[in-house]
């Protein structure tokens, strides 16, 4: 039995006019009447009777709502209050990020605090080594991320921010005191990579496997996490590619972060579940697009 057919039979027995009825239903007049006679053929007995002036109820039919009715509004309460939880923005929204808690982050939460004061931001953090497997188990519902992301279960926003690369190396480093080190002379030191269950065009954006020209690179260590990064960075085992904010954010005696020209700039964005898609979720994605938006405007007048 057809819920579309159940829900004409009660309109119509409210309104005892099919025109009405069809109204209140977005739908034809006749698509009512042809519902109404599906719905009777499945019993086997007429609900309504029907002349050119009036339409009213069978007994039958009015045994039939009065069983109906209760099942028919908890079913369409449950549905509405459903609909409404999905528009509603309040509760806990666990959100991802990437080892360091940079400045977009922080302030998208606080700016969308402000403006969705009874939900609240717990933020998570989310190894570079597995950026999508809290994801995916629920653990969060959103999370900041490097782009692109080619996972079909995943959505993304746009680009929230491009900013430069840079190398992470050991203060004691030959190229530690240069200005700027240039992509092809990466294939002159190891890198530190990921490890873990991290999808490979992930692993690539971190730690290319070779330089634009084509030139390998030596794997110099695996590491989960950035601060295990930043260690073997400090111990001379390697080097490591940042983004500037998080370079900025681990700047540290014995570690120098210069940077690299000739490498795409570094793309944060933000991923989520796409079956699990929540109102939350969009207005978080909304309010962190406008809070980049808002940085960028302001590191372009400071320029």
């Amino acid at each position: 039995m057809e819920f579309r057919e159940l829900e004409c039979f009660v309109v119509l027995s409210e309104e005892l006019h099919f025109a009405r009825a069809a109204e209140r239903l977005y739908l034809s007049p006749g698509r009512v009447s042809q519902l109404v006679r599906g719905l009777e053929t499945r019993i086997g007995a007429r609900l309504f009777e029907r002349t050119s002036r009036r339409v009213r109820l069978t007994p039958l039919g009015e045994r039939f709502l009065a069983d109906l009715r209760p099942a028919y509004d908890g079913l369409t309460g449950a549905v509405e209050r459903a609909r409404s939880a999905a528009r509603e923005v309040t509760g806990v929204l666990r959100a991802g990020f990437l080892g360091t808690p940079t400045g977009l982050v922080t302030g998208a939460v606080r700016a969308f605090e402000r403006l969705y004061p009874s939900c609240e931001v717990h933020l998570v953090e989310v190894p570079l080594a597995d950026p999508f497997g809290k994801v995916r188990a629920g653990l969060v519902d959103v999370a900041f991320t490097l782009l692109p992301v080619d996972e079909p279960d995943l959505r993304t926003s746009p680009g929230l921010n491009e900013v430069p690369v840079r190398l992470g190396l050991s203060a004691g480093h030959p190229l530690a005191g240069r200005s700027a080190i240039a992509a092809e002379e990466l294939a002159d030191l190891p890198l530190i990579g990921l490890e873990g269950p991290a999808p490979r065009r992930w692993r690539e954006l971190v730690a290319p496997a070779s330089t634009p020209a084509g030139r390998p690179v030596t794997l110099g260590g695996t590491v989960a996490t950035s601060q295990e990064g930043i260690t073997l960075v400090a111990l001379g085992r390697g080097g490591m590619l940042f983004c500037t904010p998080t370079a900025v954010y681990h700047e540290r005696d014995d570690v120098t972060f210069v940077p690299v020209t000739g490498l795409p700039a570094s793309v944060l964005g933000l991923v989520w579940l796409g079956a699990a898609e929540t109102a939350a979720v969009r207005a978080f994605a909304e309010v962190t697009a406008q809070v980049a938006a808002e940085e960028a405007a302001g590191r372009h007048r400071v320029a």
